[in-house]
């Protein structure tokens, strides 16, 4: 009795669009994987505060801070750049008010005050030290830019990754005190100069991004005048 075989032929071209299919489903999902996946209008890059301490250890005596101890603080003072925004702190187990009055007065000349509590460090004191901290805040939003989202389809309609990274970055790097970031700061009614002028001296240093740069205003101006001139 004959025995049926198998078309291989027809086996094979069965099996074709099937395996074309298996491949365009692949390609599609993996297309899925690059798409946003953040469906809220809430960035998801925001900035990240920062707290860095710097510490040094003066000798005191009962009568104060030596001259020679106030001038190797203040010369301390100048070489970490003391500015706006850090906040001095003073660990003195002794508890003298002279050491105190003496840092305070060189703190003061820097436009800054002392704070009545100063943060844990590390490290112990000897009899006869009190330990000057400076905490320094800085600001900056980490993962920016962001162009990880690839993907030309987006049927969650979700935002980009990058979303937020450009207003979020001037920000912070424009913020005079970076703790305002966290806690806020009441207003007094006056304008504090190194407040209001960190924003401008960031602009004016930044390097130019647009084709050509920021175009001289002096220039603009003597340019116009020439023109006006010739007629």
């Amino acid at each position: 009795m004959p025995v049926a075989r198998p078309n291989t032929l027809t086996g094979r071209l069965g099996r074709a669009p099937a395996l074309a299919l298996t491949l365009t489903l692949g390609l599609g999902l993996a297309g899925c994987g690059g798409m946003p996946s953040n469906t809220s209008l809430y960035s998801t890059k925001q900035p990240v505060v920062e707290r860095t301490n710097f510490t040094l250890d003066v000798n005191t005596s009962p009568s104060g801070l030596p001259i020679s101890e106030q001038q190797r603080l203040d010369g301390w003072f100048e070489t970490m750049d003391l500015r706006y925004g850090d906040r001095i702190a003073i660990e003195n187990p002794g508890q003298n008010p002279a050491v105190a009055s003496a840092i305070r007065e060189l703190a003061g000349r820097y436009g800054l005050i002392i704070s009545d509590v100063a943060p844990a460090t590390a490290g112990m004191l000897q009899p006869g030290q009190a330990r000057v901290v400076i905490t320094r805040s800085s600001a900056s939003v980490p993962g920016c830019p962001d162009w990880s989202a690839n993907s030309d389809m987006n049927y969650t309609n979700g935002t980009s990754p990058n979303f937020g990274c450009g207003v979020n970055s001037n920000l912070a790097a424009m913020v005079a005190d970076p703790q305002d970031l966290l806690e806020g700061k009441k207003g007094s009614g006056e304008t504090v100069l190194a407040t209001s002028n960190k924003a401008i001296a960031t602009l004016r240093d930044a390097e130019p991004t647009g084709k050509g740069g920021l175009m001289d205003a002096s220039a603009t101006s003597g340019g116009g005048e020439s023109g006006g001139g010739g007629n």
